[in-house]
């Protein structure tokens, strides 16, 4: 039912003229937040009669209650999908009838918050658009969670119109595969500008896809650093469970094993509530898995990737990142969370983060990454591992590094013997507690 038109666009101007001169589309755009950025493109590319049958923007709270109902944060996936579920059955109500049997219509909406005057505000968004592919058809839907980053609220505004013009066209013209529709969400974008770090696909043309594997391919292009999975192996907006939550982090790692994560977990949590810290809340475990360690194994796979995660979920959050160096992560948990932080390094890992050659990037090598480590409230929980997998994880005992004992075959913190200049950092962090030994903190029997 679609016009001969072409459709592989990459220009935005002329994405929203090739949607307006499809005579089958024919739909909706609400807006929350950001103005009318979105409908702005249609409205002004020519044609707009032939596409837009509505554009609102609910500003003022009130009038958005009582349009979409109370009771749900402004800027979340709730308030989006209930924008949708409102506009969409209106929109049938009142044109069905009359063009039903050749129309293909849709609904987008967004609600977005730009960046605040100081710059204080959490500036994100979720957009949507709900879509029939063929007259009459049941409805198919994509949502997006965005992060914004450009310095200003102009800027921010201008990515998401970019953004929301692209969603429509993908939706009608690449949502084939995830390589075409991811590519064409990116048009005239970076992730400089924007990260999306949810996709969810529902309806009869996403039948046959896992959204989490499209996500994971966003990971994989460049357009987010980081995933995250709750407890149902689904990705959500980081915010979800990290929001103020005081954390104890994993970072797994191929070929450093140590002792399982569950129980370091309990462990670490045991000594996190000893520190006596002050908290109504209860620290959540999340499990790193990063990306750049991955290449070269099964797990760069996206399919194997995601049956490592489900197999991780059980332990806790599982954040998948891209990000090469520990501080990068823990300055991406920051932007949710100014809880404390306990990062769980197996012996191993810490022994390597000690080594001038890890850090040949940084300026400041060693000092310079534990500085950015540690700049807030972070510890390092230091787990042990038995001499085997010590052996194995770094293919030999580094010389004069560790303090062996005959018949002691657990290897800890307090048996790491710092070469000078690293022994007097090292003593530093043992004495400031910004690193300590995980141990258990129950009697032993």
């Amino acid at each position: 039912m679609s016009s001969p038109v072409p459709q592989q666009f990459t220009d935005i101007h002329a994405k929203a003229l090739a949607i307006n001169l499809e005579a089958s589309c024919y739909g909706t755009f609400a807006e929350i937040g950001a103005g009318q950025e979105v409908a702005r493109w249609f409205l002004s590319a020519g044609a707009a009669s032939g596409t837009v049958a509505q554009a609102i923007s609910a500003y003022d709270k009130t009038v958005s209650d009582d349009t979409y109902g109370a009771g749900t944060r402004y800027v979340s996936r709730e308030r989006l999908l209930a924008m949708l579920d409102h506009e969409y059955q209106l929109l049938l109500a009142r044109l069905a009838e009359e063009r039903g049997a050749h129309t293909r219509f849709f609904v987008f909406a967004d609600t977005v918050a730009t960046r605040n005057y100081q710059g204080t505000n959490e500036q994100h968004g979720w957009l949507g658009v709900r879509f029939q592919a063929e007259p009459d058809g049941q409805p198919n839907q994509i949502l997006l969670h965005i992060n914004l980053g450009d310095p200003t609220a102009q800027l921010q505004q201008q990515a998401i119109g970019t953004l929301g013009v692209n969603l429509i066209y993908a939706a009608y013209h690449q949502r084939s595969s995830s390589r075409g529709l991811l590519a064409g969400l990116f048009d005239d974008l970076s992730l400089e500008r924007l990260e999306i770090d949810v996709l969810e696909l529902t309806g009869p043309v996403f039948a046959n896809e896992d959204s989490r594997l499209w996500c994971l391919d966003m990971l994989h292009t460049g357009m987010c650093h980081g995933l995250v999975f709750d407890s149902d192996i689904q990705v959500v907006e980081p915010a979800t469970p990290l929001h103020k939550r005081p954390l104890i982090v994993q970072r797994t790692l191929r070929g450093h094993p140590g002792p399982s994560a569950a129980e370091a977990f309990q462990v670490a949590r045991q000594d996190f509530l000893a520190e006596g810290i002050a908290s109504d809340r209860e620290p959540l475990a999340i499990l790193e898995v990063n990306t750049p360690d991955l290449q070269g194994s099964a797990a760069s796979d996206n399919a194997e990737l995601l049956a490592l995660i489900e197999q991780l979920a059980p332990l806790g959050t599982v954040v998948v990142t891209d990000y090469p160096e520990g501080h990068e992560f823990l300055n991406y948990l920051r932007r949710y969370t100014a809880a404390p932080i306990r990062v769980i390094l197996w012996i191993s890992m810490f022994l390597q983060n000690m080594e001038d050659r890890v850090y040949q990037s940084l300026p400041g090598a060693v000092l310079e990454s534990f500085g950015r480590l540690l700049l807030t409230d972070v510890t390092v929980y230091v787990a042990p591992m038995r001499k085997e997998s010590l052996v194995a994880a770094l293919g030999g005992l580094p010389e004069g590094l560790l303090r062996e004992s005959p018949g002691h075959d657990l290897l800890s913190l307090d048996d790491f013997l710092p070469r000078p200049p690293l022994d007097h950092l090292f003593r530093y962090l043992r004495a400031a507690g910004r690193i300590a030994p995980l141990e258990e903190t129950r009697p032993k029997t």
